[in-house]
């Protein structure tokens, strides 16, 4: 079984970390193939960038797919570009949002989520309320900016620490979900910290993109997501037009 794991975001050391996080939990058999997307933002913090991460998604998991890869992930807690890649892919396509939700959701009824900054609380919010968890889940922003995760003179792992603890009190949190694929990393020492489940989206991704390849179920083209119509694109996006 091959899984591809897409960061939509331009920044290769990302992907490394999702790639960790997926492989570590990847079962006997499952071969992980990362892969960065060749254009858009370097992170996606908010929704203007993520309307210019999708083409480089879809290129990606295109050319994945056509490589022989059983199911793709979108390796941004957004889910960006979801539903589109949804809409024309063959293969099962997981959002890490969605995964770690129904993840958590099999775990712990009052769930916090704790993302990077408080712009992306709103957008994680209406996909909270899309996926049912609306009445669950409170989404909490440790005001850390996605890149600086990466650099440990930051102090992101103190502001998110805080956070979760504030979440513990304040959310009475039974599971924390992690809200960036950069923090993918954290999620088992954060576990054996708080005594208590902490979900990273990549890890829950993977798991249920196997469960779908090894029940041979793939999104349904019956209706919401049939493929797209056939029609010329223009300009730049002229290699996106549905054939």
């Amino acid at each position: 079984m091959k899984i591809l794991v897409v960061n939509p975001n331009t920044t290769a050391t990302m992907t490394e970390t999702a790639a960790h996080a997926a492989r570590s939990v990847a079962a006997p058999g499952t071969e992980i193939v990362a892969v960065t997307a060749a254009d858009g933002p370097a992170s996606i913090e908010g929704y203007y960038d993520e309307a210019f991460a999708v083409p480089g998604l879809i290129r990606a998991i295109r050319e994945g797919a056509a490589d022989g890869a059983d199911a793709a992930i979108v390796a941004c807690f957004d889910d960006t570009g979801l539903d589109a890649a949804r809409a024309f892919a063959a293969i099962p396509v997981v959002g890490l949002c969605e995964a770690a939700l129904v993840t958590a959701g099999q775990i712990a009824k009052r769930i916090s989520i704790v993302t990077t900054l408080s712009r992306s609380i709103v957008p994680i919010e209406d996909l909270v309320r899309r996926y049912g968890y609306a009445e669950r889940v409170r989404v909490r922003a440790s005001d850390v900016p996605v890149l600086a995760l990466e650099d440990p003179a930051s102090g992101a792992r103190a502001k998110l620490t805080a956070e979760i603890e504030r979440a513990l009190v304040e959310d009475r949190a039974e599971a924390i979900v992690l809200g960036c694929a950069g923090m993918a990393d954290l999620a088992r020492a954060l576990s054996l910290q708080y005594g208590l489940p902490v979900v990273d989206g990549v890890a829950a991704a993977v798991k249920q993109a196997e469960a779908l390849v090894g029940l041979k179920l793939s999104t349904s083209k019956t209706g919401t997501y049939a493929p797209p119509p056939a029609k010329p694109y223009a300009g730049l996006l002229a290699g996106f037009a549905p054939l």
